[in-house]
């Protein structure tokens, strides 16, 4: 039989959806995939330079089970210099991705019955990855015309006796929403003083737009940081998702206790990636902008076009690379005799009809909305949403 806790959660939606896309492409149908949530730029050179001299070195074996020392050296020189934060090496752990370092966290952190606070929309894995440790998630609904963004009262009224944690992604997954700095010290006054952890991802901070400062939850002040576990990587920055490089920061107790849960589930990550990332951190950062300034043109088109769709609204991402548009005015809508009903029915029908992969915002927990990347070509997103457009005007 299977374990219990596996009936508690579901599969990735994402990676769902990304995979009948590519089954029905396989079968020649011509898809536009805008559900992938990757970069679609190469890894920069030096940093693949680096993975390949890393094989070539034979640096090919087993490393420390939280990452090579120069790497975790590198990452505390890089929060010092950027950010104002200090760090040791031992205060630094290495993954197998960001997804891996939360992961890592809320199994060292979460005892059964303790609760986590999770605002949605929230990234796909956050609620699945407190019922695997035994937790509950308490979901605050954030809103359209919030920003997206958790307030303090919310956060206030939201924890309880019970709570062990709370989630915070800035700017996010699936909004592309990010907190001010003012936004983040009002949310900060609430945490202060509680026993609890905020489990910070901030994996889409160097991807912001317009000049919107991004500030790390850690740099508001020492109790702050002493009750933060950042979580960041190279696979957004750095366009390295395959690569597998994902790092957390935080009181050396949590991460000497995220250490213990690696080192029995994975080891240590890829000796050959940790090589590459090494180089993303100490190598040249001029493709980060190059890759934000596109993005901030794709971005530009993609919400402007979605707003010329009647019954659509879509607020302005701030950083990452997805929109967000509201279709929920079009659920009462007949498709095969029956309402699309739900943001699941319409992401169906955009597949089958239009051949336009998106994301259903019920798998964030926010049904009203699709989300949509715009980590894909300018022509794909041109032909994506032009298709989106028809086969809505066809309902």
């Amino acid at each position: 039989m299977i374990a219990d806790r596996i009936s508690r959660i579901g599969a990735s939606p994402t990676l769902k959806v990304d995979a009948t896309a590519k089954a029905m492409r396989e079968e020649g149908i011509d898809v536009v995939n805008l559900s992938v949530g990757e970069p679609d730029f190469p890894t920069p050179l030096n940093i693949s330079e680096a993975g390949k001299k890393a094989i070539d070195e034979q640096f090919t074996k087993y490393t420390a089970a939280e990452g090579i020392l120069p790497l975790r050296q590198a990452i505390a020189a890089a929060l010092k210099e950027q950010d104002g934060l200090i760090y040791e090496p031992s205060e630094i752990i290495v993954s197998n991705g960001a997804k891996h370092s939360l992961y890592n966290a809320v199994m060292a952190l979460v005892n059964d019955g303790d609760e986590v606070v999770i605002p949605a929309p929230y990234w796909v894995s956050y609620p699945e990855m407190v019922k695997l440790a035994g937790g509950i998630p308490v979901f605050i609904r954030t809103t359209e015309s919030g920003g997206f963004r958790m307030t303090p009262e919310q956060l206030r009224d939201a924890i309880g006796p019970r709570t062990r944690a709370v989630f915070l992604n800035n700017p996010s997954n699936p909004t592309g929403c990010g907190y001010s700095k003012k936004d983040l010290e009002a949310l900060a006054e609430i945490v202060a003083g509680k026993n609890l952890y905020v489990l910070s991802d901030e994996i889409y901070g160097k991807l912001m737009y317009d000049g919107f400062p991004f500030t790390r939850f850690a740099s508001l002040g020492p109790e702050i940081k002493a009750r933060t576990i950042t979580v960041d990587g190279v696979s957004k920055a750095y366009a390295m998702t395959g690569w597998r490089i994902g790092w957390a920061a935080g009181p050396r107790e949590v991460v000497s206790a995220m250490a213990k849960v690696q080192s029995h589930a994975t080891s240590n990550p890829s000796s050959i990636s940790q090589r590459a990332a090494l180089e993303a951190y100490r190598g040249p950062q001029d493709e980060i902008a190059k890759m934000v300034a596109e993005f901030r043109k794709r971005r530009d088109y993609v919400v402007h076009a979605l707003r010329e769709i009647p019954g659509v609204s879509c607020i302005m991402p701030t950083g990452a690379f997805y929109a967000f548009p509201n279709v929920s005015s079009y659920y009462d809508k007949d498709y095969q005799g029956k309402p699309l009903g739900d943001s699941t029915g319409l992401a169906y029908y955009l597949l089958c009809e239009a051949h336009v992969a998106v994301v259903p915002g019920g798998a964030f927990g926010a049904d009203e909305y699709i989300r949509i990347s715009y980590a894909t070509s300018m022509d794909n997103l041109e032909k994506g949403i032009a298709r989106i457009r028809e086969s809505l005007a066809r309902l």
